[in-house]
């Protein structure tokens, strides 16, 4: 996006809160100010199917016979609905409840307990192997795709060319575009039958074909691993990438805490994990009141949705599910989803439901306004990564505000009034 653009973004969002009257204006009443190039969708065909041609030295050079690349992008086209996905997604942010509530449903708990008990001495062994207990498979099995029945119905080959042709996203699927010919050539499956997601995951728990070539193996030891067909060799290649990322036998991914009043927000980004002890000196205790064990292990307090919301004191292995999916919602998600599904009960505190998800302008602009203040983000990408939410923290902490790190309207407002405020 250009700064004339950014601009234009940035003024439109200011606008809209103000004609609001409320400092907490929804994101959904920010006008897209900026305009969408027209597309020449022959043009765009003819330069897609020019970079086929041309990619294909790239993978004969990597090794890919002619023969495996010429059946894998056979007939394939540019894909409009790929394109659409990939250049949206950032945009649509629900808040954390209600992607939770979508993901941790009754009836996904009550399938998910039977698949365990159906499959005891399957998940028997993966444990006994890779440390990984069942509900956490079994989470992650369930999330990924409604345990088999969801695995995306793209053709892998054209999902993955379409991301490498052009985008944000090109050079990374490039990458995985080489693996999965790697895989139709070493394994032996045919190019026309290999499916994924539109982002290029696949099986019934989505790797991506790096993952696959690093970490995917055949449930019984031998053969080659089938994540698409074969439940046992998806839950085993998922456990040895868990065991292989740091997963911990015998831990937990985390719990439900309780922090005091006047705990320091601060502290709680999720990445500075502290022995038990000391978490328990300042104040935090189990979500039922009672202190935390005395353990000699370590935890970071994560606050999903900022001081509002609940309290999470997650271990080490919410940090190997977080190498699986690099989304905290997910990894929180696959966490509660365990638990439910060895009969825990959900999460207890209340969640800040009044609170709205900032879209992608509403992120450009709180980023763009924070760094005209003196708190830089790295950039105005609209993505609330590690160093955004280091700018907010800091900017709350200047401001007498508590330093929790989560974006919302009423920050939003607040950061673009005093922006607007600052000499030209």
């Amino acid at each position: 996006m250009s700064k004339s653009a950014l601009r234009r973004t940035i003024a439109g969002v200011l606008t809209a809160l103000l004609m609001a009257g409320w400092a907490g204006a929804s994101a959904a009443a920010v006008p897209d100010t900026v305009a969408t190039p027209a597309t020449n969708p022959a043009a765009d065909e003819a330069r897609f199917q020019a970079f086929l041609h041309d990619f294909r030295s790239q993978a004969l050079n990597a090794g890919i016979r002619p023969d495996i690349y010429d059946r894998a992008v056979a007939g394939i086209d540019l894909n409009p609905r790929v394109e659409e996905l990939n250049e949206k997604q950032p945009e649509f942010v629900r808040p954390i409840w209600e992607y939770l509530t979508g993901t941790i449903t009754e009836m996904r708990i009550k399938q998910g307990r039977d698949l365990i008990a159906a499959n005891a001495d399957l998940f028997a062994r993966l444990r006994d192997r890779y440390g990984v207990p069942a509900e956490i498979l079994t989470a992650i099995w369930g999330l990924e795709t409604a345990y088999g029945r969801d695995e995306g119905s793209f053709n892998l080959f054209e999902a993955l060319a379409t991301l490498a042709f052009d985008g944000p996203r090109a050079d990374y699927a490039r990458r995985q575009l080489l693996a999965a010919l790697q895989i139709a050539q070493n394994e032996g499956f045919d190019p026309r039958t290999m499916t994924s997601s539109w982002a290029g995951a696949f099986g019934q728990t989505q790797f991506v074909p790096t993952t696959f070539l690093r970490y995917a193996v055949n449930a019984q030891g031998a053969g080659r691993p089938d994540l698409w067909n074969s439940p046992a060799d998806a839950l085993a290649s998922t456990a040895n990438y868990l065991k292989e990322s740091g997963w911990q036998p015998g831990e937990t991914w985390g719990e439900e805490v309780k922090l005091p009043d006047n705990f320091p927000y601060e502290l709680a980004d999720g990445n500075s994990p502290k022995p038990i002890g000391e978490w328990a000196q300042l104040g935090v205790r189990r979500i039922s009141g009672e202190p935390l064990p005395m353990n000699p292990g370590s935890g970071a307090i994560f606050l999903p949705a900022g001081y509002r919301g609940p309290a999470f004191l997650v271990s080490s292995n919410f940090n190997a599910l977080l190498k699986y999916n690099s989304a905290t919602s997910y990894a929180l998600a696959v966490g509660l989803l365990s638990d439910r599904l060895r009969g825990a009960s959900g999460v207890r505190a209340n969640w800040p439901v009044e609170e709205t998800a900032l879209d992608l302008s509403s992120s450009m602009a709180l980023q763009e306004a924070l760094t005209a203040l003196g708190f830089p983000t790295g950039g105005a990408d609209g993505i609330l990564g590690a160093r955004t939410r280091q700018a907010i923290r800091d900017y709350q902490k200047s401001r007498g505000l508590p330093a929790d790190g989560f974006a919302t309207g009423n920050l939003l407002t607040r950061v673009l009034n005093e922006r607007a405020a600052l000499p030209n």
